[in-house]
């Protein structure tokens, strides 16, 4: 059962206000839409579906064209959730990919996949099982082999299990290619969210999450990803810089009677939090880079010790860089991250 529609003059304020937004802007982004493959560990944390739904928006706005979702997790859940938040957006047919050799996590909000509203499930999807998904690495391998040459940008905000595995990856009825060379061929830049390169709190040996909980696999992906396939690192103190307004969870997605991001918000953080905006960055400049969001690092190279410390070394013609924002940046961040997120999906009048 899909949510209804209902309107009253302060949602149609709303819907007004964000229209005109997008209407004046839209100029702006004229250029092809980013073929995008969002690698995500979504369970933990809330703002994997903050992100996975601004993929969605910047698609409904012709900015990227979403190819497929990997998971970087294991949780029964994941890909359920995932394909019911793809089809709330109208995308019930993306291509989903999980792990099953990762972190195994539990979750506050995907439990509400299995919500139903009478006999039908809420928030519709065909996926019931994680089990039941494709391997990530096959849907990874499959999606690069009928994209355009250096075209796709991957967009990786959780751990590097996948990824890692894509690189390890050989010649298959796919693509007689192995990994490294296809994404040689294929790729044209990812956007990570994982580390930190400055002191967090006074902290100078800061572990970060996503790559605390996958050492091994962020390891081999920052030694062996391709040298000539640019790396651009979001990280923990760019997500904590622009913490999601939980009074847009409040009040910017009543034009449904349910919407699945906000009810996920608040089965994570609940009504009166602002919940860094980690994965929500990497998304951003993957699909914006030109839009002086953020700043860039001199180029480098990064490398992760056996604890999980990330370490960055300039080296000129270096593969990566990591994301810089100031004090007028971030306003214009945290402002396009509740825009894009709470944009009602180009469906919403069919609901």
């Amino acid at each position: 059962m899909k949510p209804e529609l209902f309107c009253t003059p302060c949602c149609l304020s709303l819907l007004l206000t964000v229209l005109c937004f997008f209407s004046a802007e839209s100029a702006a982004f004229s250029q092809a839409p980013v073929p995008l493959i969002f690698d995500t560990d979504i369970s933990g944390d809330v703002d994997d579906v903050l992100a996975l739904a601004m993929c969605h928006t910047l698609e409904d706005r012709g900015e990227c064209k979403l190819l497929a979702v990997t998971i970087s997790k294991i949780n029964p859940l994941t890909a359920p959730f995932t394909d019911a938040v793809n089809t709330f957006y109208g995308r019930p047919d993306i291509p989903i990919g999980v792990t099953r050799d990762a972190q195994r996590r539990e979750s506050a909000y995907l439990k509400l996949v299995l919500q139903k509203d009478g006999d039908a499930f809420r928030y519709p999807h065909d996926l019931l099982s994680s089990e039941d998904a494709p391997d990530a690495v096959a849907v990874l391998r499959k999606t690069l082999s009928q994209a355009k040459d250096h075209s796709v940008v991957i967009v990786q905000v959780g751990l590097a299990a996948n990824l890692a595995d894509l690189l390890k990856s050989q010649a298959d009825e796919h693509s007689p290619l192995d990994g490294k060379a296809l994404v040689r061929q294929k790729v044209k830049l990812v956007s990570v969210m994982a580390g930190a390169f400055q002191p967090v709190n006074g902290d100078e040996h800061f572990l970060e999450a996503n790559v605390r909980n996958g050492i091994g696999s962020m390891q081999y992906f920052a030694r062996e990803w391709p040298h000539d396939v640019p790396v651009i690192w979001s990280d923990f103190l760019i997500g904590i810089a622009v913490a999601y307004p939980r009074e847009s969870i409040a009040r910017d997605f009543h034009y449904v009677n349910h919407h699945i991001v906000p009810e996920a918000y608040l089965l994570h953080s609940g009504p009166n939090h602002d919940r860094p905006s980690w994965d929500l960055t990497s998304v951003l400049y993957a699909v914006r880079p030109e839009s002086g969001y953020f700043g860039l690092s001199e180029a480098g190279l990064v490398s992760v010790d056996d604890d999980g410390f990330t370490r960055f070394a300039k080296q000129p013609n270096g593969r990566d860089r990591y994301l810089t924002m100031s004090s007028d940046q971030r306003i214009r961040v945290t402002q396009a991250l509740r825009y894009l997120v709470s944009q009602p999906s180009a469906i919403s009048g069919s609901r």
